[in-house]
């Protein structure tokens, strides 16, 4: 076994005094976020570093709708599961179709649409929302879930165009010259030889799509009113309505609204590091 050198060693603990503080720095937030969720009212400002009577009151109320402002809890949850996923799925279907038709059969003009769809994004999305607050209503979308899916998707293909046409581009030409003299089809080299090679960065980019759209607060506001089809992102601006707003299980709905994209990233860490990379290195 080799001994790790002393420069080694220097760049080792250098990233150790680095990477510890931006951790903790990270977790202080979602360590109070916890504190807050299994803390009696009376002791959510306490400022003490553990409560002395944890308790998980606060997710029973939460899971069983027993708070005003919880009444459409698990609807509003449902709504975001729905939009998310939607998002995500279409996205993909968008993008990847794209991506080929760019990258893999050279379609004219393809370059020059992906670098317009890029150019939306010099405009912040904020800016958009009002004309796509009116688009929605012309079309008579308002108050539907589709409203928010299509915005979402309207904002996230262009960058999944662009990831998964940078990635398509590593791809060795040869692969498609051979399934062609083999007899396959268009179809046949999207399905049998695009799509499986492309597998990681697919996941990175439908990950992408669908924590957008589950964070997404602005276009989710503007576009849906009625309790039973907000997303649950909105339903918690509505804790700070309140003159005394239930800070504590504010806390609990939030901390149980992020498992969900955790363990979304958890589960699919492997394909992401790999999307995420993918084209770092000329095949």
């Amino acid at each position: 076994m080799r001994m790790p050198t002393l420069r080694e060693v220097g760049v080792e603990a250098r990233l150790l005094l680095i990477g510890i503080p931006v951790l903790i720095w990270t977790l202080i937030p979602i360590y109070h976020m916890f504190l807050f969720a299994i803390s009696p009212k009376q002791d959510a400002f306490s400022g003490k570093l553990w409560p002395d009577h944890p308790t998980l009151h606060n997710f029973e109320i939460v899971f069983r709708q027993q708070h005003y402002f919880l009444r459409d809890f698990w609807a509003q949850f449902g709504n975001s599961v729905v939009i998310a996923v939607s998002v995500g799925v279409l996205t993909l279907l968008i993008a990847t179709a794209a991506a080929f038709a760019i990258s893999r059969l050279r379609v004219p003009g393809g370059r020059a649409v992906m670098n317009l769809a890029l150019f939306t994004y010099f405009i912040p999305a904020a800016f958009l929302a009002v004309p796509m607050y009116r688009t929605m209503g012309s079309y008579g979308l308002l108050n539907n879930h589709w409203a928010l899916i299509l915005a979402m998707v309207t904002i996230a293909s262009p960058y999944a165009i662009w990831v998964l046409k940078q990635a398509s581009d590593k791809l060795p030409v040869e692969l498609d010259e051979a399934a062609i003299m083999d007899g396959a089809t268009t179809l046949q080299l999207f399905r049998l030889v695009y799509l499986p090679l492309m597998m990681p960065s697919l996941v990175a980019v439908g990950t992408y799509a669908l924590l957008l759209a589950w964070n997404e607060y602005l276009y989710a506001f503007l576009l849906l009113s009625k309790d039973t089809e907000i997303t649950l992102p909105v339903a918690l601006g509505n804790f700070l309505a309140a003159d005394d707003s239930p800070w504590e299980l504010l806390m609990t709905t939030g901390f149980i609204y992020a498992l969900p994209p955790a363990a979304v990233y958890y589960t699919f860490k492997r394909y992401m590091v790999g999307g995420l990379t993918a084209g770092a290195v000329k095949s």
